[in-house]
């Protein structure tokens, strides 16, 4: 049995409001990245990189039909995403799959000069960071 490394994320789970739409977004963009495809149920389905694991699920117990980013609990997730080359290419790629860009007017270094990273938006609103390898 392979040791997991202390403080590895083991899973992060996303209640979403539109299970189908965000099959697609979230399996795009996590599939560009890596992830394959790891376990599907009816309402849910998981993509699975080393001990990591992403969830989207559609669960009869949501409370809200839109992720506020901005209010109290997850704003982003961030990802490293390779060269800054793939990064500009998952920032245009994403518009087809249902995400839209975060702080264009500053892209590609709206966290900082130092910082190589693209700000993606999805239907649901959950926003994640796209960061180039320095």
């Amino acid at each position: 049995m392979t040791e997991i490394p202390l403080g590895t994320l083991h899973h992060v789970e996303l209640w979403v409001p539109d299970f189908a739409r965000a099959t697609d977004e979230w399996g795009w963009l996590l599939s560009s990245l890596g992830y394959e495809s790891f376990q599907t149920w009816p309402n849910g389905r998981s993509w699975k990189q080393g001990a990591t694991y992403i969830v989207v699920e559609e669960s009869p117990a949501l409370s809200a039909r839109i992720h506020q980013r901005t209010a109290p609990g997850l704003n982003h997730l961030a990802f490293h995403a390779g060269t800054a080359d793939h990064v500009d290419a998952l920032s245009m790629e994403g518009v087809e799959h249902g995400w839209k860009a975060l702080f264009a007017d500053k892209y590609p270094h709206a966290g900082g000069a130092g910082h190589y990273a693209a700000y993606l938006e999805n239907s649901a609103g959950f926003e994640v960071e796209l960061i180039a390898s320095t």
